[in-house]
């Protein structure tokens, strides 16, 4: 089978943490195609993530939301776009439980207008010529599993168990009828915990960095032992240019890291790895005096254990044997080599996450974070 070349490419939610890195990635693998952003720039969409590349030629950051068909069909138009990635979505479980109506909002309506406005310029416009539309979904769709359950595969049945969860299984259903109702040539990966540079700080891994610079609680849900597979982004986007390039079309492929962790393991890594830090550079006591380690003391003693949160799933695990045996997928970064590069970059790019953390923000967490973060 010949293999599907992208052309030029619109990004959804390119703004936002996965999409920002998947942005970057393609700009340096394909520089000489037409790469269009669509941001809505909701709290974690954040423009600053794509700063650099403003005004370079070939990339486009168009602030509009997906939502919005006519738009999205003007751009599909005007830029000959013949793929779509479609990161844009409410992605975090805390707020899905406290707000539902955003999530079904952008990941169920969201994905609708964008599937009916690829269905019109490439299949009623121009006639069923080369085209995709890549969906970007997640592990949490199946549900939970149990301590010695075998990871989920593409055949796992759906059982989402939060409103985001079920929100995405929504859009992945949509994405499916539209390739086989109407013909659209769609593909679908459904990927584990994602980390590296870009995240926005409500999700574990930033957040407990920057509350530990900060000392701050490390809040821990529970027992912290439910558990999740990690995937660094960069290997996340590396396997979705393989399910464009030379995935089935209709087929859906999941993407993990092949690294399963308690989510109290994580902290305690978090609180080790910074304790070295501080221990080896003097200069990280002085740009951050309320951490532990300004003071030679450890982090861990901020973790702090929280009421859990309601229908918390207990693990999530990803069999990747289907697209590592088709498509010759392999991770790059263990998590080891992941995490110690994710933490870099928070050190070295502490204004990006000052910025990102505005006032509402701060906010949002001192309201909410008398629970716990997954």
């Amino acid at each position: 089978m010949a293999e599907y070349e992208p052309g030029n490419v619109l990004v959804t939610g390119g703004a936002g943490f996965i999409g920002a890195n998947f942005v970057r990635f393609w700009r340096r693998r394909y520089p000489e195609n037409r790469l269009v952003v669509l941001d809505a720039l909701t709290y974690a969409g954040n423009r600053s993530s794509l700063a650099d590349l403003e005004g370079r030629e070939h990339f486009h950051f168009v602030h509009g939301d997906i939502r919005d068909q006519s738009l999205v069909e003007e751009l599909l138009r005007r830029h000959e776009l013949r793929t779509i990635v479609h990161f844009a979505a409410e992605s975090h479980v805390d707020r899905s439980i406290a707000g539902p109506d955003a999530f079904i909002s952008t990941n169920i309506q969201g994905t609708h207008s964008l599937l009916k406005a690829a269905r019109q310029v490439w299949l009623e416009e121009t006639g069923a010529g080369s085209h995709r539309f890549h969906h970007v979904s997640t592990d949490e769709v199946y549900g939970s599993l149990g301590p010695a359950d075998p990871g989920f595969s593409e055949a796992t049945a759906y059982a989402p168990n939060s409103p985001y969860s079920a929100s995405k299984a929504a859009s992945d259903h949509l994405v499916r009828a539209y390739h086989h109702t109407f013909g659209l040539a769609v593909t679908t990966s459904n990927c584990s915990n994602n980390y590296g540079p870009y995240q926005f700080p409500e999700k574990l891994i930033p957040l407990m960095l920057i509350n530990v610079l900060e000392g701050r609680p490390l809040p821990v849900y529970g027992d912290g032992l439910n558990v999740r597979d990690w995937l660094h982004v960069d290997d996340h986007n590396r396997a979705i240019e393989l399910v464009l390039r030379k995935g089935r079309v209709g087929d859906t492929y999941n993407i993990g890291g092949n690294s399963e962790r308690t989510n109290l393991d994580i902290v305690r890594l978090l609180c080790r790895l910074m304790d070295e830090r501080f221990a080896g550079n003097p200069t990280l006591g002085e740009r951050f005096a309320g951490a532990p380690g300004a003071r030679g003391l450890p982090s861990d003693e901020l973790i702090a254990f929280v009421s859990d949160r309601p229908g918390h799933d207990r693990r999530y695990a990803v069999d990747a044997g289907k697209i590592s045996g088709e498509l010759g997928y392999r991770p790059r970064e263990s998590f080891d080599t992941g995490i110690d590069k994710t933490i870099d970059w928070y050190l070295a790019n502490e204004a990006w996450w000052r910025a990102v953390m505005d006032g509402s923000y701060q906010d949002w967490v001192r309201h909410h974070y008398g629970r716990g973060v997954d």
